[in-house]
């Protein structure tokens, strides 16, 4: 081989090995957990590809069993009408009993399980699995780990040369001398294993994604690391991902060279076999991809099918009381767009034709990063798709520090101490039984549950800094800056003009006790963390008379008498909760009806439809607190819809707690810039959301995270493994999403509706290539709302189509 053919294979490697390494997206730390659309490095590819893709390379699914969507017909949840296709309703039906499941693409390790009896033998892949993520649970729960000069792979190798446990479990003795004899950098070993391997650089790509599922979990925190580096406007973490690739297919590589050195009497079988393999991976892709058409279609019919009821309401005109829009508001509440919201903005409501309700984006629109007084610490109180651009934190006075650093210090050491199986047993040895009553005590009489940061006690003195901790010389946040930041979260609340006397901010947050993923069901909006510090910003931030009288010129007039005043929504309980203000009784008498009405709403959800009402906010309230009970709140399970409108659109609707609603009326929109920021945001948000509930549904295995209970947390806050070791799980717990006899979340794409107009719509789909990707490749459905919800179109292949579906034909 010449120079510059040498070349030119090194470079399409290169590229080959880059493709696959950016297909893996991110998933966050248990204590910043949210949601993220496990395939969203890919949407640049039609969902469908995609999932055809990740079955034939890694038994992957996308879709459901064909049982369940023959379940589906037989109780007439899909209708024949719902059935979008040129194929007779007979061939439909039958594709849903008939044929085998189709192979998927094996790596070597693969073709050695196959050979060999698993009777008496540990699989090669699950040792991989084991050994490839115990290094990297050790390895990234010490984070001056990442910034040493030793990279990924070169500490792997250097770990693994030295273990001869591996030899021994796997009965191989000689297998320590291949792994001595690899490259010491993955730059060399990449190449040389594929090169080996006999792997073209056309079938890299693809033979390298495979490798890199195979331990998806770890592949996704790497995604993470590097996430964040980016956000930072720091890159040296880029080739993180291509040293854990490294890492996998040195193992490919040691056990072809094992194998085909020391079992020659299989060694032209397993290359036959693997480089038949390699030859028939595209036809592969083809074929999954053809054996899940007809299942696309049923896919699409159940998402027609919830559509058709959601449309229903949406076109239905509205029974409400006649109201002057000259009257002032008996109440302004803002909730977070969680569809967890929807349920208590109805039930406030129902109460009241003059309470108004507001649906904005959790964060409310501050892009803060919460500096914990006393500590070092700084989370991020803002989307992950975002960086921090405003610091925030209290002011304390010297006494308040001391008392609240004693007070971390000694959470700290006791979570510290009990967190691990094994330390909770010395912990009780220790303190002896008086730490077992306690632990009795709070089995059968479960108390309040407490989080060291979100139950610290906070005051209204609020410090807001330009930039973040980590830069130096932080300059406190000008008026001009505060003023301008206000003026965009009020347009974008579509709160400028009336003002309620009391205007509540309701940021959102749950309350569960032994749950490693409770922060998943904390506002996503809010890097998984609770409402409480943005509500109390923002509410700060309005309530100061300079900020006022900077939003007077720019036509925001707020009356003397309106107050601003934070509080929190407990998803689990559905209390509201105030802070620092009193509101008279009347408000919070509809506070306490609209949470007995939410109780009552959930309680058949919850199992709970035999207990009297005068019960349940006590039994409710008591799960929350119990450890043992593994199903306190179905978080976002069942969300399908997000609705960008003015709630006058959708007061008179019940969407059973399924839709996102953000308020927005595009009259007030200049330009359509808010228009084109919640499209860009919160959809993206809500997409995420989705997508999670969805892949844990469909693939609870490669995307979820199996049995709540086997939970064991990784590196104080990495992730969670299911029992002692396997990969590192993502995604929800089977627990969030099934009952224990049937899926409380049905996996559907997000339908989105909008009412604004459709040109104004399109143009910000097509000037946003990620928004594009998106809708044109199937990964959400885009819809117009018109103003006399007349012709409901849909935006499908570059233009908008009306609802008209095309019956099949039932020959």
């Amino acid at each position: 081989m010449t120079t510059t053919s040498a070349n030119i294979k090194t470079n399409a490697y290169q590229q080959a090995i880059k493709s696959a390494c950016d297909a893996i997206a991110p998933t966050w730390p248990l204590d910043q957990m949210i949601a993220v659309n496990p395939l969203w490095k890919q949407i640049d590819q039609p969902f469908t590809q995609v999932a055809a893709r990740l079955a034939a390379l890694g038994k992957i699914q996308c879709l459901m069993p064909k049982e369940y969507y023959l379940d589906l017909w037989r109780q007439g949840l899909i209708q024949p009408d719902d059935l979008y296709s040129t194929r007779p309703q007979a061939e439909l039906i039958k594709a849903l009993s008939t044929g085998p499941s189709l192979a998927h693409w094996h790596n070597v390790s693969d073709l050695l399980d196959s050979e060999q009896d698993q009777k008496n033998n540990i699989a090669w892949r699950d040792e991989i699995t084991h050994q490839v993520s115990q290094f990297c649970a050790a390895h990234f729960q010490g984070q001056g780990s990442l910034h040493t000069e030793q990279g990924l792979y070169a500490h792997w190798l250097q770990i693994t040369v030295y273990d001869r446990g591996i030899a021994l479990l796997m009965n191989s003795p000689k297998l320590m001398d291949y792994f001595k004899a690899l490259p010491k950098d993955s730059v060399t070993l990449i190449p040389c294993a594929l090169d080996e391997l006999g792997v073209t650089p056309e079938q890299a790509e693809l033979y390298c994604h495979a490798l890199l599922l195979d331990i998806n979990g770890w592949a996704s925190w790497v995604a993470y690391v590097q996430w964040q580096q980016q956000l930072q406007g720091q890159n040296h973490q880029v080739h993180l991902m291509a040293e854990l690739l490294a890492i996998r297919l040195a193992w490919e590589l040691v056990l072809w060279r094992y194998h085909v050195t020391n079992s020659n009497a299989d060694s032209s079988h397993l290359q036959a076999l693997w480089q038949q393999g390699l030859a028939d991976v595209p036809d592969l892709l083809q074929r999954h991809k053809k054996a899940q058409t007809l299942f696309w279609v049923w896919q699409e019919a159940a998402e027609l099918s919830y559509q058709r009821q959601l449309e229903s309401q949406l076109i239905s005109e509205p029974n409400l009381p006649s109201k002057t829009s000259d009257l002032k508001p008996s109440l302004h509440i803002v909730f977070c767009i969680d569809v967890r919201s929807e349920p208590i903005r109805r039930a406030l409501e129902s109460q009241d034709k003059d309470i108004q309700t507001l649906g904005f984006a959790g964060f409310f629109g501050l892009p803060l990063g919460y500096e914990v007084a006393g500590t070092s610490m700084s989370r991020p109180q803002l989307p992950g798709l975002l960086a921090p651009a405003i610091e925030v934190a209290e002011q304390l006075s010297p006494t308040e520090l001391l008392q609240r650093q004693t007070r971390l210090n000694t959470h700290a050491r006791k979570q510290q101490w009990g967190r691990s199986s094994l330390s909770s047993f010395s912990m009780i040895e220790t303190k002896g039984l008086l730490y077992a009553f306690k632990l009795v005590k709070q089995s059968f009489f479960p108390g309040q549950h407490q989080h060291p940061v979100n139950d610290l006690d906070n005051n209204d003195d609020w410090g807001l800094f330009q930039g973040t901790h980590q830069q130096q010389a932080q300059q406190p946040l000008p008026l001009e800056v505060k003023v301008d930041l206000v003026f965009g979260i009020l347009h974008a609340m579509t709160l400028t003009e009336m003002f309620a006397d009391y205007v509540v901010l309701a940021g959102h947050g749950s309350h569960t006790t032994n749950n490693a993923q409770a922060a998943g069901l904390d506002c996503g909006a809010c890097g998984g963390q609770t409402g409480e510090i943005n509500a109390r910003v923002l509410a700060a931030l309005l309530n100061e008379q300079q900020v006022r009288d900077g939003l007077r010129p720019l036509g925001i007039d707020i009356p003397k008498r309106t107050c601003f005043v934070p509080a929190l929504h407990n998803t689990t309980t559905d209390e509201i909760r105030v802070f620092d203000h009193l509101l008279p009784d009347s408000i919070l008498y509809w506070f306490k009806n609209a949470q007995q009405l939410c109780q009552q709403e959930r309680a058949p959800k919850l199992g709970l439809d035999h207990v009297a009402v005068k019960d349940l906010h006590r039994v409710i309230e008591s799960r929350s607190n119990d450890w043992s009970v593994v199903r306190p709140e179905w978080g976002l399970a069942n969300n399908a819809a997000f609705i960008i409108a003015p709630r006058t659109a959708t007061r008179h609707c019940s969407f059973e707690g399924r839709s996102f609603l953000h308020d927005y009326t595009w009259q007030n929109d200049t330009g359509f810039k808010i228009l084109e920021a919640i499209m860009t945001a919160p959809m993206i948000v809500t997409h995420w959301i989705n997508s999670q509930y969805n892949a844990s549904v469909t693939d609870n295995l490669k995307y979820g995270s199996g049995n709540k209970l086997l939970h064991n947390v990784v590196g104080g806050h990495i992730g969670v493994f299911e029992g002692n070791g396997g990969d590192l799980r993502i995604g929800l717990a089977l627990q969030s999403i099934h009952n224990g006899e049937q899926w409380m979340h049905q996996p559907l794409r997000l339908s989105v509706y909008i009412a604004a107009p459709k040109e104004a719509i399109q143009t910000i789909v097509e000037s946003h290539q990620m928004v594009k990707n998106l809708v044109d490749n199937g990964w959400l459905y885009l819809h117009c709302l018109p103003q006399d919800k007349q012709g409901l179109e849909r935006y499908v292949n570059g233009g908008w189509q009306h609802k008209r579906r095309k019956r099949v034909s039932n020959t």
